[in-house]
């Protein structure tokens, strides 16, 4: 198709998945295997993201417990779910209800998670879990998910196209029609774009990782929320994140052993001089000190809870060093405070975990080698040897709790779009560890069968797709045009934009500042096609990405912003300064912020935003409760028959 000199390939699908992670391609095989041929798997980059590219020391995956003696039920686990706060009951049971066939599923698949020589799979207790429903296959439970699914797309023979970078979502604000994509491979920008046409879309592009500079996300995965929140999805919870420390190069978590070998926590000047261990400005007991450092293996996100008296406080420290512009690394080769430090002098919860494995020895290395060698293998592979050099870390956004809006079925109030994944919205402020990674597989399993049962034909007119597509064109082309400059900035602004985004909107919140990057931000969205200027064709992709990632960033401060306006407060992985009222758990911190914990007046409340005409608009509404169904299966049973009870 021929449009304003520019050249634009044309496609027609009943379903189209967006995104190549574990959650992507469990959608589309799902769909498959429902009957439904007509589908199609689009990614920018098939290795880019975050499912095949992070883990953890034990990167876990969360069901229903399935080992021994300790009582479990769906119902129970989606109590837990549930008391993440600001979580919706329905999805919550949706999410236990599904756990063990999607876990066992992927067993089906080879994926080898352990299990006891009776055929038990059995577990361990994650953080906010409190029975044993956590497993792990090792630091690569996503990635080897991942590759899993692959294998059986490429084997149900799924049609997949790559380089395919989605940069607007065809919509009336009412329902999604399609999308037009940048073909990044293309070298000619007027040849260079893709219109595909569908009933139904399944976003799985992740969360919105390229929005803060300090991130453990990998660089490949950059998510588009931005787009799906300007075709009118609203946003839920969008204030709710987990943080925690993180290396910089490699991306990768620090939890579990890296922390209790208990490394030595130094800083140095941005040319390396002047090393020191700045814990010791802040802690009269070493013991203590020490102590705090291992629970932070436990207790690896960071949790205002944790501040005052916790762990959460090596968090704090790490990130005002940074502020002063200094670099700060975990060095393994030495012992903290030159060796000058009694094991009894540790918590007895610490002390009896290093007795029991045998790591009550000299040097953070040896401890480590002794508890988790492997550990030292993967930095070893990434090029950094911590038996010799120290590795740089910083406070880093790790995963978004919040996201776009879905019902029990992953469907949005766009209707006919559908998001899974960790785009999806549905944590609320705290989740155990690992029950994201089992809501990807449920939500796609969700998604995939209502659309299968309900939207297997097309349902919209040639006109109706008509009338948004040439309005979207219009749109895409003139972005593309007016920002074609002699010069380029784009990368640039990127780098400035997302490291004001950590230093305003990351785990240390303070209204002020927020306020005034919203400003920053309001004016470059406003004059956008002025300001941001790229040079070469294979830079306009970084065009598109940044308007994305500038859309996120005013809806997630906004967010924040109109939740202080609420009177919230601290809570989860956010702590917002209040140097007018907030306690001061440190004395020689109460100087540099102060905050006050929430009051759970939030708890049963989810905060809904909606982007239009580039303003953000909110809702608070009450979380739905988890359903009690009396189901009498007779009744039940007929309804599977008839409909596979959908309605």
């Amino acid at each position: 198709m021929n449009y304003n000199d520019y050249t634009f390939q044309i496609k027609k699908v009943n379903t189209l998945i967006v995104g190549t992670g574990a959650a992507g391609y469990n959608a589309a095989c799902k769909l498959k295997k429902l009957g439904q041929d007509d589908i199609l798997l689009i990614s920018e980059n098939r290795v880019g993201g975050t499912s095949r590219n992070t883990g953890s020391d034990k990167q876990t995956y969360y069901k229903l417990t399935l080992s021994g003696d300790t009582p479990d039920s769906i119902y129970e686990m989606a109590n837990t779910l549930f008391e993440g706060k600001a979580v919706d009951g329905d999805i919550a049971l949706c999410e236990a209800a599904l756990s063990a066939p999607s876990f066992l599923r992927l067993v089906e698949l080879g994926l080898p998670f352990p299990v006891n020589r009776y055929g038990e799979y059995v577990g361990y207790k994650t953080d906010h879990d409190p029975r044993n429903r956590a497993t792990s296959i090792g630091p690569y439970t996503s990635r080897e998910m991942t590759r899993a699914l692959e294998e059986e797309a490429k084997m149900l023979q799924i049609p997949f196209i790559d380089h395919l970078q989605v940069i607007k979502i065809l919509s009336d604000k009412k329902r999604s029609y399609g999308v037009i994509c940048l073909n990044t491979n293309e070298r000619d920008i007027k040849s260079s774009f893709v219109v595909i046409e569908a009933e139904n879309i399944i976003y799985a592009t992740g969360g919105p990782a390229a929005i803060y500079k300090n991130s453990v996300y990998p660089v490949s995965q950059k998510g588009a929320s931005g787009i799906a929140f300007e075709a009118g999805v609203k946003g839920r919870n969008l204030t709710e994140w987990q943080f925690g420390l993180a290396s910089v190069n490699p991306r990768w978590n620090v939890s579990g052993t890296y922390m209790q070998a208990l490394p030595r926590f130094i800083s140095t000047n941005e040319d390396g001089s002047d090393e020191k261990e700045f814990l010791n400005d802040f802690f009269t007991s070493s013991g203590d000190m020490l102590s705090k450092v291992f629970l932070k293996g436990y207790q690896w996100p960071f949790d205002v809870r944790k501040v005052d008296g916790g762990s959460s406080i090596i968090d704090i420290l790490v990130y005002l060093e940074t502020c002063k512009g200094r670099k700060v690394f975990l060095d393994f080769t030495k012992d903290p405070l030159d060796g000058n430090f009694d094991f009894n002098s540790l918590s007895k919860e610490a002390y009896s975990y290093l007795e029991k494995a045998g790591a009550l020895v000299k040097k953070p290395i040896e401890r480590l080698r002794i508890m988790n060698s492997p550990a030292i293998s993967f930095y070893k592979d990434k090029g950094v040897d911590l038996t010799k050099e120290p590795l740089q870390i910083s406070l880093c956004a790790q995963h978004n709790n919040g996201g776009l809006d879905i019902n029990c079925w992953w469907e949005s109030n766009l209707k006919h779009f559908f998001v899974v994944g960790e785009a999806a919205g549905s944590h609320g402020v705290y989740r155990p560890g690992g029950s994201a990674l089992n809501a990807g597989q449920v939500g796609s399993t969700r998604a995939a069968t209502y659309i299968s049962k309900k939207y297997n034909s097309f349902t919209f007119d040639d006109n109706s797709f008509e009338k948004v597509l040439y309005s979207s064109l219009d749109d895409v082309i003139s972005l593309s045009k007016n920002t074609l400059k002699d010069e380029e900035n784009v990368l640039k602004i990127k780098d400035e934009i997302t490291t004001k985004m950590s230093e305003s909107g990351g785990a240390i919140r303070d209204k002020a500042k927020i306020t005034s990057l919203l400003d920053e931000i309001n004016a470059l969205l406003n004059n956008f096609e002025k300001e941001v200027c790229y040079s070469e064709p294979q830079a306009l992709k970084y065009v598109f990405t940044l308007k994305d990632i500038i859309i996120s960033q005013k809806c997630y401060l906004e967010s924040m912003l109109n939740y202080t306006n609420e009177k919230g407060k601290s809570r989860g992985s956010a702590l917002y300064t209040d140097l007018e009222e907030g306690s001061k758990p440190y004395p020689s911190l109460s100087d540099t912020f102060t905050f006050s914990l929430d009051d759970g007046s939030k708890d049963s409340l989810i905060q809904e935003m909606l982007f239009e005409n580039n303003k953000c608009t909110f809702n608070w509404r009450r979380v739905r409760p988890i359903p009690e169904n009396d189901d009498f299966f007779e009744n039940t049973w007929r309804g599977y028959r008839e409909n596979g009870n959908i309605e």
